[in-house]
């Protein structure tokens, strides 16, 4: 593979800690007091959720979600800081990205009314698949220092 100033694997690299970058801002931008003290993150997908024109989507939220709110807030705001710390210091990378696609999808399926969101959560899928399968881990992360993921 020819490319221009870095190597392929690098480029990866870049691929991988931008997504990274990427779910590190979508959990700096939260407001965890409101998310975790009011609610307003889990309330507003029970809004969307109840407006859903899927109703398994509303099944699920209201098995999984509306019993245990504040867990949830929690499990969401975590999860991306988790994700983007995996992904920026490749540090278990492929689960970071496994994790990371299974939410982007969740949450392509919840927002599937809002093309802003779609188009958001559908280029972090893509950009997860190719890191997965082009094994981005290879270079520049704690993965590849310890020799894990080979």
């Amino acid at each position: 593979m020819q490319t221009i100033w870095l190597s392929g694997a690098e480029w990866l690299a870049v691929l991988r800690i931008g997504l990274g970058l990427w779910w590190l801002e979508s959990w700096r931008h939260k407001d965890k007091k409101s998310w975790f003290e009011r609610g307003t993150g889990i309330a507003w997908a029970a809004d969307v959720a109840a407006h859903h024109r899927w109703g398994a989507v509303r099944v699920g939220f209201d098995k999984v979600v509306r019993p245990r709110p504040k867990v949830m807030a929690y499990v969401v705001v975590y999860a991306e800081l988790a994700l983007g710390l995996g992904l920026v210091l490749g540090f278990l990378t492929p689960v970071a990205l496994v994790g990371g696609l299974l939410l982007n999808l969740l949450y392509l399926v919840l927002m599937m009314h809002d093309w802003a969101e779609q188009g958001q959560n559908g280029m972090m899928a893509l950009i997860s698949l190719v890191a997965l399968f082009a094994m981005s881990w290879q270079t520049w992360s704690l993965d590849g220092v310890v020799g894990v993921f080979q």
